[in-house]
């Protein structure tokens, strides 16, 4: 197992930094999440790690050893891509047991390596098939064996998952995470879907236009985003973000929409006064942090339901507020109807607030 560094790294193609200088840093053991949009920079950042792309200006090392320069062979990786690239005229062992082979391993430690990751991965009874004869997910569990086998101090996987159907997307998702911590190995998942780097990682990086833009936890990234960008790109139903700015009432800051005024609880205010001097700002509030009735209550502002979701346990509500429409998760017993009046609250303590300019959090 190793760890690994990431120090101001950038890749240029041409002219075009895809990744601008990128420092991260991946604790031996670790499971991180490189999460962002096509064209973010996350695939050129694992290709880099791999030895796959050259490194155009900083350092990657994996413990204390430098690898700008190391070939693919020699960094001692394993790596998963979305294409299975499995041999289609051999069985799923062969598949399995073929980098071995190619390093000359005994065949005892070749059978006893394979067994073992088939084991983990529950395809023992599969091996003497072909990918022919396979499921997706099979073949997608015959690819990850094939890494497994190599015993490397690093897993790279480079949206693995992403061409799988919904329902076996999340069964993978549960066992890839199960295989990490049995294996214990340093694991860099690239993704573009927030479900999974959510569900399975241990910290998560976010990109966005070759800039990270946030590590942190899951529970990090989704309840204290450093900007409007991450807040907005992480979270499903996505966040909600209403302009307004802040005003002065009775001595207390407000943030005022065209619809309502909100009180800021002190700690917000004390945060805002101390660190931003402009009047314009973004509302950010998640859509099971608004509370939603159909008869008035103390301190609730008013909107029309335009549309009720049903979606299993939960209901989701368009409400129109004012010029606005404003997402809520309710319960699925909720009973407003389409054009009815409904009364709007939000969780004083959760929403969020950015400057208007730079979208950066202010709380």
């Amino acid at each position: 197992m190793a760890s690994v560094s990431v120090d101001r790294v950038w890749k240029y193609y041409g002219s075009t930094a895809a990744v601008k200088e990128l420092a991260l840093e991946v604790a031996d053991g670790e499971f991180v999440a490189v999460l962002g949009p096509s064209g973010c920079g996350k695939s050129s950042t694992l290709r880099m790690l791999a030895g796959l792309e050259h490194i155009s200006a900083g350092e990657i090392r994996f413990g204390s050893k430098r690898v700008n320069d190391l070939p693919p062979r020699d960094r001692d990786i394993a790596m998963v891509f979305e294409n299975y690239a499995l041999y289609p005229h051999k069985t799923v062992f062969d598949n399995m047991a073929n980098p071995l082979k190619l390093r000359g391993v005994e065949r005892s430690v070749i059978e006893d390596r394979v067994k073992k990751a088939a084991a983990i991965l529950e395809i023992g009874h599969l091996l003497e098939r072909r990918p022919g004869e396979l499921s997706g997910g099979q073949k997608q569990r015959t690819a990850i064996g094939r890494a497994i086998v190599r015993e490397p101090a690093l897993f790279l996987f480079d949206e693995p998952i992403a061409h799988l159907d919904a329902k076996l997307r999340a069964h993978m998702r549960g066992e890839l995470k199960l295989m990490q911590r049995k294996l214990g190995t340093t694991m860099i998942y690239v993704t573009h879907d927030q479900m999974e780097a959510l569900s399975m990682a241990d910290r998560i990086a976010v990109m966005n236009d070759g800039v990270l833009q946030q590590v942190g936890t899951p529970q990090q990234i989704y309840n204290h985003p450093v900007n409007a960008w991450v807040a907005g790109f992480v979270g499903e139903p996505p966040i909600n973000f209403l302009d307004g700015h802040l005003a002065e009432v009775g001595g207390r800051l407000h943030f005022t929409h065209g619809s309502f005024q909100l009180p800021l609880m002190p700690e917000q205010e004390e945060i805002v006064r101390s660190g931003y001097r402009g009047d314009k700002v973004r509302m950010g509030v998640r859509p099971d942090q608004v509370t939603i009735t159909t008869e008035p209550r103390s301190g609730a502002f008013q909107g029309r339901i335009l549309v009720t979701e049903p979606i299993g346990g939960d209901m989701l509500v368009d409400v129109s507020l004012g010029g606005d429409k404003v997402l809520v998760k309710t319960s699925p017993d909720f009973e407003g109807a389409m054009d009815q009046p409904c009364y709007l609250t939000l969780d004083r303590g959760r929403w969020h607030l950015f400057g208007n300019d730079d979208g950066v959090a202010l709380f």
